[in-house]
């Protein structure tokens, strides 16, 4: 790492990204429950692709999905989760679930499922992983039960859409849309988890 003012420039750069792609996780369930308020309140977030919120739900995923593409951690198994995450935002931006088309519907469960996958691997392997021989601090450590607590509700989360889906869809808890809150609660996890990635909160030097 360049150890010049314009390396420090990026590393900051870099973190202010980090926050700004967790506030965008954080917002976009805000924001569709907000349309959907003064509309129809969708039965999940992917269905608002047929509504008004298209471009706005299609731009977050797009967004989200270059910065991933571009994000470079310190292992090649940082960029390789990240090359996958960007491939998968990419597939359910672009395969809506609200296609007439059985095969594009199934590639979006299949994007979406893999897409919070990789992002629970972020928060459960790679974020809380610590420079050999370096103990972590009391900070660090108050970081990575935020990020194993945000990995183990992305996987929740999918888990219990599997379930809905398997045994619950055509039952009356389909009328409380289950789908939506469900993904908007992986959603806040994945976004809180970037969040304080980008040592907006517990930051080192602070204890």
């Amino acid at each position: 790492m360049r150890k010049n003012g314009d390396g420090e420039r990026v590393l900051v750069s870099y973190r202010t990204l980090r926050r700004v792609v967790g506030a965008l996780g954080v917002l976009l369930p805000v924001a569709c429950l907000g349309y959907g308020l003064f509309t129809d309140l969708q039965d999940s977030i992917s269905d608002y692709y047929g509504t008004g919120m298209r471009n706005v739900f299609v731009g977050v995923l797009f967004t989200i999905g270059w910065f991933l593409f571009a994000y470079r951690g310190y292992e090649r198994q940082d960029d390789v989760a990240g090359d996958l995450a960007c491939v998968c935002a990419l597939g359910v931006a672009l395969a809506p679930t609200t296609s007439a088309n059985q095969t594009i519907r199934a590639l979006h469960f299949v994007s979406a499922a893999a897409l919070f996958l990789v992002l629970a691997y972020f928060s459960l392997s790679l974020f809380t992983k610590t420079a050999k021989k370096v103990p972590p601090t009391g900070r660090k450590q108050s970081r990575n039960r935020i990020y194993r607590m945000c990995g183990a509700i992305m996987l929740a989360c999918i888990a219990l859409v599997g379930l809905y889906h398997g045994f619950f869809q055509h039952s009356a808890v389909a009328a409380i849309k289950p789908v939506f809150w469900l993904e908007s609660l992986a959603l806040w996890a994945f976004g809180w988890s970037w969040f304080v990635k980008g040592e907006t909160l517990w930051r080192d030097g602070e204890e």
